[in-house]
């Protein structure tokens, strides 16, 4: 699980860096015009809700590598998939992910974090722990297909895993993203066709 969960913090806090900072500084405008009462640092909590979330993908990521693992899909060594109809049908469901609808609904709460914010705001600590975790589902609602990639290239690459979190991070913060993002989904439903012909 803690193998997960860094990894997941590792990918996704780049990408979720803005939100948190555009956070940190609302608060701290509020505090300044006396806005806000509280000495709790909600940014804290904001970002807390996020790995929470993240947490909880990291817990369902490792049973269902455990599973994998204990069926023979998965290697012990680097583990990735050592079934080209594992690794076909994670491509082509991650391929199909990036070009739909819900991928484009989720990415645009990622991209847009001042009007992320703007719509979900609630006071104190309590309600930065619920709007953190809100974000930390959007994330998660974004890129959970593309970390399911992992199980393709092998969890323990790390030059998959830095190219993911490239991947991540270009469709979260660049003009370009969405369009890469579709690029991507292209690609790894072609990659998908060529691994389960071969």
């Amino acid at each position: 699980i803690a193998m997960w969960w860094i990894m997941m913090i590792a990918m996704m806090t780049p990408s979720a860096a803005p939100a948190i900072l555009l956070y940190a500084r609302v608060h701290r405008h509020a505090l300044a015009q006396g806005r806000m009462q509280e000495n709790v640092a909600p940014t804290g909590a904001f970002a807390l809700g996020s790995l929470l979330v993240w947490l909880g993908f990291a817990i369902a990521a490792t049973a269902l590598h455990w599973a994998l693992q204990h069926a023979g899909l998965v290697s012990a060594m680097m583990m990735g998939s050592q079934s080209r109809w594992l690794s076909g049908t994670v491509l082509i469901a991650a391929g199909l992910y990036q070009l739909s609808p819900i991928k484009n609904v989720c990415l645009a709460h990622c991209r847009s974090p001042l009007s992320f914010l703007t719509r979900h705001w609630r006071p104190h600590a309590s309600g930065a722990l619920r709007l953190g975790a809100l974000h930390g589902a959007h994330c998660v609602g974004c890129c959970w297909m593309l970390m399911a990639l992992l199980f393709v290239g092998g969890v323990m690459n790390l030059i998959w895993i830095a190219a993911l979190a490239i991947l991540v991070l270009i469709e979260r913060a660049l003009p370009v993203g969405r369009r890469v993002g579709r690029a991507a989904g292209i690609a790894l439903i072609a990659w998908s066709v060529a691994t389960l012909v071969a």
